[in-house]
């Protein structure tokens, strides 16, 4: 199998500002991403950001199926060249960007299947993609992507501290979040500034807490963290769905449980979040 590095030279690989474009090059630790995957001969998997294909030569022999997407046309030539004509027809490439990309359609290919979702998403919308999984979940059995460190820190951040924020609840209320290793910047090409982590998300069947409403959970957990200077008691106050909330049902609300009104959104354990939001749902 020809190496990454030949790839990137044979083709003379010049990576796109605009699309903040940092292309593994490290074969070794393609697979160490692989094999946390743990990828079954029935697995259908979906390969976000292909780029020149160094995750997905190793996942079309492993899989039933391979969706590689990415964004760049010069990506797909290059899948295609080197990928499409030497396989034997379990590798699909799609120009795609993923957060336009209907993955129920795709799913509704593989009646009663789930997908395995992997890749080196771009940096600067990784957020992003993963509330677009997140929303998508009930297709999804577990994904594995690699991140900026530092979004990764804050996915798996602890109530108290100044990673724990809104990605942190909202994801973890829905997932079991597993930071797995980090990757040096030498394992790029070109170096990015930053450090990078790959992160395991295994989407559970059932939240956390029996939400009231998934959407008004949302709601919450937003007003929570709009000030983190502020109390939870002043934001949610804020909060325009419960504008019209008097203050003695609130204050009765947060007693309930089991919350003193100085208390701050972020000291606020998931579980905490979800049984406060279905009190909160009752009174609105």
């Amino acid at each position: 199998m020809i190496s990454s590095g030949k790839i990137l030279k044979k083709y003379q690989v010049q990576p796109l500002k605009r699309l903040s474009q940092s292309f593994l090059r490290d074969d070794n630790m393609a697979r160490k991403i692989v094999a946390a995957a743990d990828i079954q001969e029935t697995d259908i998997v979906l390969e976000i950001g292909a780029g020149h294909g160094i995750l997905t030569r190793l996942l079309v022999p492993a899989a039933r199926q391979v969706i590689a997407i990415d964004i760049d046309p010069a990506m797909i030539a290059i899948l295609e060249k080197e990928l499409v004509q030497e396989q034997e027809g379990n590798i699909r490439i799609i120009l795609a960007d993923i957060l336009k990309m209907d993955i129920a359609g795709l799913c509704g290919e593989f009646p009663g299947r789930q997908l395995k979702v992997i890749g080196n998403i771009p940096y600067a919308i990784s957020t992003e993609i993963l509330f677009h999984l997140l929303s998508h979940r009930r297709l999804i059995s577990q994904t594995v992507l690699m991140v900026q460190r530092e979004v990764a820190d804050r996915l798996t951040g602890l109530p108290g501290t100044k990673a724990y924020g809104v990605p942190t609840v909202l994801l973890s209320m829905h997932a079991r979040l597993v930071k797995l290793f980090d990757v040096p910047p030498q394992c790029f090409y070109p170096r990015p500034r930053v450090m990078s982590s790959v992160i395991s998300l295994t989407f559970r069947e059932q939240p956390r807490v029996d939400l009231l409403d998934e959407v008004f959970f949302t709601v919450i957990v937003k007003a929570a963290f709009s000030s983190r200077r502020k109390t939870l008691w002043n934001n949610l106050r804020s909060a325009a769905c419960l504008r019209h909330v008097e203050a003695d049902k609130l204050k009765a609300a947060l007693a309930s449980c089991g919350l003193d009104e100085r208390i701050r959104g972020e000291a606020l354990p998931v579980d905490l979040f979800g049984v406060l939001s279905n009190k909160l749902f009752t009174i609105r």
